[in-house]
């Protein structure tokens, strides 16, 4: 087997691997997300106020795990698959501002999840009542979605 033939095996196998990390973090981290939104923030207003500290910091401690892990796998994943796909991407302007403008995004996501589960007493007011933060990041990370959905079907 010729080494090129190898090194295109090798680079398929990461692609897919990277491609699979991608996707699954995203579905994970914004299905969390949305549940938490639709679900557990609704349900616990009507608990009394030690029940629903002790259960949303119970919930904070668990889902910070995955939030952390879950950035740190959407920036290796995705500059990975950014700087595999420049090549193809030479001198076209739209694919560049859509990706810029998803980075963007992503790092402000990054952020507001970041706050969610952090202990900031800065932004202690922001956990207290989140459903706006995850009302924006659930918007944000649909306006990803879509962009990423265009920029796959457009080609190259």
């Amino acid at each position: 087997m010729s080494s090129m033939l190898v090194l295109g095996m090798n680079f398929l196998v990461i692609d897919v691997l990277s491609r699979v990390l991608h996707v699954g973090t995203a579905v994970t981290l914004v299905g969390g997300s949305l549940f938490m939104a639709a679900v557990l923030v609704p349900s616990v207003i009507k608990l009394d106020e030690d029940s629903r500290s002790s259960l949303m910091d119970n919930v904070r401690g668990r889902w910070k795990r995955f939030v952390h892990t879950g950035i740190g796998l959407f920036l290796i994943t995705g500059f990975y698959n950014y700087f595999r796909a420049m090549p193809n991407h030479k001198g076209d302007g739209l694919y560049h501002a859509f990706v810029g403008t998803k980075i963007i995004m992503a790092l402000f996501v990054f952020f507001l999840a970041s706050v969610l589960v952090g202990r900031s007493p800065k932004f202690e007011g922001w956990r207290q009542n989140p459903m706006g933060i995850l009302r924006l990041m659930l918007t944000l990370s649909a306006a990803i979605i879509l962009m990423s959905g265009f920029l796959k079907i457009r080609g190259v």
